[in-house]
């Protein structure tokens, strides 16, 4: 599948009104099949007289009543939304509003509303009177009466449903799925076989783009083929989620090759704006962000950030048992494409170093971050990984020394750090710290 129509499909499945937009649809086609049902004659008359037996008039009293409170709650359920979506993106982060946006039960109420009421409508308009003409479709009208009641108990659902999603740990626990995800796809259970030769990047060719924005897609079997086939080797200098300025050198062909250019330009799709799809990193700033976005002195609230560390210890311990891919791509033992991926450094470094950074001076957040590296560093037994844990651990010390203005709360930070320093050191487990004081 190409870069282009995947990211086609991500885009879709990140918009709000295609799956409403089928529901509409499906009330359409519903109505017109409950019509020809009651015009067919397939349904019994026993079972049409206890489906419906009012009369003409009292078909048009129910149909009207139907189609106008669903429309009417429709928009009330348009007004929660954006009340919702405000709250969140001045709360949390204007990059989290996708979890909203694409939230399977926000568009399935508001789908079954707007659904409801075309159907009413189409129904509606079948509906005749008179003497001689009269007709009065009881299936579709009772197919309209289950509707409403749907809509009624959708109506609860969705209150329910919106109160706890703006809640702040529900907001990081669906954002650690996402996480946990991404490190299942972009990260493999056994280490890449290095290949069997390097690649030789004396007189290569530069490869411009003059396009601009996001790299959110990047068809690596294609391109490894292509280049497999004109025995070349291709370095790409750019990876998913970096931004491409135009007229910026993206990759290395050599040797030259004609083609190279538009083969390049093919397996990569850009956008306005980062994807989860291929970035290991997206994930991991979205709950940077939350945390940020507390420890900000509008905000304010040491627990949220505490909580998004817990989860990034969490998502580090499941890496420990999982390899980084290389990069590289090889075809008959030969490197044929290299690209940059996230290691365990650059993971760590957007983990921990803008919580740190805001939280500098707020003892809680420091020592539980040297809490959770301190659990990372029992789980994980691999010498360069413990480096970067240390590298953070490091750093949390320093800034809790410049920034803490009591003493007692240094010596509490100074006491987890040489916990770590023990783990990470002599691979034993840990003992419990006491409470970080908040």
């Amino acid at each position: 599948m190409g870069a282009r129509l995947r990211k086609l499909l991500d885009d879709l499945r990140r918009t709000f009104w295609v799956l409403p937009a089928l529901l509409v649809l499906a009330g359409l086609l519903g109505a017109e099949g409950a019509i020809h049902a009651d015009t067919a004659g397939w349904a019994p008359d026993w079972l049409k007289e206890r489906l419906y037996s009012g009369g003409e008039t009292g078909a048009r009293t129910l149909l009207g009543a139907i189609a106008s409170s669903t429309i009417g709650v429709t928009g009330t359920l348009f007004s929660i939304t954006i009340a919702a979506l405000t709250l969140a993106s001045s709360q949390m982060g204007p990059r989290l509003l996708d979890n909203f946006t694409r939230d399977r039960g926000n568009q399935v109420t508001l789908g079954v509303f707007l659904g409801s009421f075309a159907y009413s409508l189409v129904v509606l308009r079948q509906v005749r009177g008179g003497e001689d003409n009269v007709f009065v479709p009881q299936v579709a009208l009772a197919g309209a009466m289950v509707l409403a009641l749907l809509c009624v108990a959708l109506l609860v659902y969705f209150v329910q449903h919106m109160a706890s999603r703006i809640n702040i740990d529900t907001v990081i626990e669906l954002v650690r799925r996402d996480l946990f995800n991404a490190l299942d796809s972009l990260t493999k259970e056994a280490p890449d076989a290095p290949p069997r030769q390097e690649a030789d990047w004396s007189g290569a060719d530069q490869i411009r783009d003059d396009r601009h924005g996001y790299l959110q897609q990047l068809d690596e079997d294609v391109l490894a083929d292509w280049a497999c086939e004109k025995e070349v080797c291709i370095r790409l200098l750019v990876r998913h989620g970096d931004f491409l300025m135009p007229g910026g050198v993206v990759a290395l062909v050599s040797p030259p090759a004609e083609g190279a250019a538009e083969a390049i330009n093919r397996a990569m799709a850009l956008g306005g704006r980062r994807s989860a799809a291929g970035d290991l990193e997206y994930s991991v700033r979205q709950l940077v962000e939350v945390a940020v976005r507390a420890l900000s002195p509008g905000v304010n609230d040491p627990m949220t950030a505490m909580t998004v560390l817990d989860q990034l210890g969490a998502a580090l311990c499941q890496v420990s048992r999982r390899h980084f891919p290389t990069g590289v791509s090889v075809r008959d033992g030969r490197p044929v494409l290299v690209r940059p991926v996230t290691d365990y450094d650059g993971l760590t470094d957007a983990m921990f170093d803008m919580i740190r950074q805001n939280g500098a001076s707020s003892p809680a957040v420091l020592i539980r971050m040297m809490e959770v590296l301190t659990l990372v560093a029992e789980q994980e037994r691999d010498r360069s990984r413990l480096k970067a844990l240390r590298r953070h651990a490091d750093l949390a010390l320093s800034d809790g020394r410049r920034g803490f203005a009591n003493s007692a709360d240094v010596r509490d930070l100074s006491q987890r750090y040489r916990r770590f320093r023990n783990v990470a050191e002599s691979g034993g487990p840990a003992r419990r710290a006491t409470p970080a004081r908040i």
